[in-house]
């Protein structure tokens, strides 16, 4: 199977548009034809989407969506709200449908609702970089790719080394569709707690680097991620940052401490820890603990692989226990990161004060008059994180995270289906769902 990156490797010598229109040949292992300029690959970057085109046509689903984001149970149509219900049992698309559809690329991209032109000069001027690091679903990868794609960003795309193999072809058919998404050079066999898991990040990080694009930000996702605001917000929200990362960065709970004090063996069944007791860590500042979650500027990312003090807490963090909740928030607090944050204790950042990722935990939740830091989860709890449900939304579109983590449609659609309305209304109209008038809906 090919893997490579697309155009975006080899010098720029025109304008973002006319790379646009380039057309990349490709073949596949097996010999079949990849070849996007067979499948008529091209963008139409000068006109302006058509609203009517891009939005759903269903009225009342729109109108249901409205509803249940606001919260408001009474302004529910039950009609409209029974249709919706209806599809929340659908079976989701399978990998032979991404091979079939892609064989006409431009077909497709219509199709499938995917947005070909930057929307204003603002974010035309300002591409984003992604990490999209998954390894199953693949409508839900899909769903995820179109609620953040732009002509202008770039999206390295890394796919687990055991995912079945249909699955990596459906990816890959996906991705030729589009010049500035592809699949990473080097893949991991991604192990739950494991170093593979920031492996992962750090080949698209230099995958990314590699690109003539000059992105500003970098944001890691994966699979059950889903944005939470569009891309001119996430542009602005950005350029507030002014250089600064955004990322959980805190003092560590002494129960964490041992995931990076002894040496942890990476065994079928996970990540195993051992009786021997590591070295220090070789950085002259203290430990910090968050999450996998980041936004990082282009600077840092540049800086991590040439700071040798970044480079030797990279080779340390190997053989811990979950080091993307612990190497990331420590290289935030390290002097000499562009846009990291001293590490005194005042500058600590909590999850819910970043912008990365909205996550509810399960022993966080409760009432909120007491002190419980969120109100209960909608959706159902794995590994103590929430799975999103519709209830959620209300609390979701009110942070000011960039995404939100877990959602999956097979525990609620229309958690899903709801926020996507949400995001496509917003971005093509300037109004929010949850406060647009009927009339406004009904007129668009």
């Amino acid at each position: 199977m090919v893997l490579r990156r697309h155009w975006l490797l080899r010098e720029r010598e025109s304008s973002l548009e006319l790379e646009l229109m380039e057309r990349v040949p490709e073949v596949s292992e097996g010999g079949e034809d990849h070849n996007p300029s067979s499948k008529n690959k091209c963008y139409n970057t000068d006109q302006p989407p058509e609203a009517s085109a891009l939005l759903t046509s269903d009225l009342g689903e729109l109108l249901t969506c409205s509803a249940i984001i606001r919260g408001d149970l009474e302004g529910l149509n039950k009609e409209d709200l029974s249709r919706l219900l209806k599809k929340r049992n659908r079976e989701g698309l399978p990998e032979s449908f991404y091979l079939n559809s892609t064989k006409d690329c431009s077909a497709y991209i219509k199709d499938r609702g995917f947005l070909t032109v930057a929307l204003s000069e603002e974010e035309r001027d300002f591409p984003i970089a992604f990490s999209m690091v998954i390894h199953e679903k693949i409508e839900m990868f899909e769903r995820l790719l179109r609620a953040v794609y732009t002509p202008q960003n770039v999206y390295c795309v890394h796919v687990d080394k055991r995912s079945p193999e249909n699955f990596m072809k459906a990816v890959e058919a996906i991705v030729s569709c589009f010049p500035n998404v592809f699949v990473a050079s080097k893949l991991e066999r991604v192990v739950y707690a494991s170093w593979s898991r920031v492996q992962a990040d750090l080949n698209c990080m230099n995958d990314l680097l590699d690109l003539t694009v000059e992105w500003k930000y970098l944001i890691n996702t994966c699979g059950t991620d889903f944005p939470i605001k569009t891309n001119t917000e996430m542009v602005r929200a950005l350029k507030v940052l002014n250089g600064q990362n955004s990322l959980e960065s805190e003092a560590p709970p002494n129960y964490k401490i041992a995931r990076w004090e002894y040496h942890h063996n990476v065994t079928e069944s996970g990540v195993i820890r051992t009786g021997i007791k590591k070295s220090p860590p070789p950085i002259s500042t203290p430990m910090f603990s968050g999450n996998a979650y980041f936004v990082l500027s282009r600077e840092f990312v540049e800086h991590l692989f040439k700071n040798p003090e970044a480079k030797a807490l990279i080779e340390w963090e190997k053989d811990t226990y979950s080091p993307d909740e612990h190497l990331w928030a420590t290289l935030q607090r390290m002097p000499g990161m562009p846009g990291s944050s001293p590490p005194n204790n005042k500058y600590d950042m909590t999850d819910m004060n970043s912008i990365a990722r909205l996550v509810k935990w399960s022993d966080h939740e409760g009432d909120v008059r007491r002190g419980a830091s969120y109100p209960p989860c909608h959706g159902e709890y794995r590994r103590g994180v929430c799975v999103y449900g519709a209830g959620d939304l209300n609390w979701i579109v009110r942070h000011q995270h960039l995404f939100a983590n877990k959602f999956d449609p097979e525990v609620d659609e229309i958690a899903l289906k709801c926020l996507e309305h949400y995001l496509r209304y917003k971005t093509l109209t300037g109004q929010s769902l949850q406060f647009a008038e009927k009339s406004h809906i009904l007129k668009r």
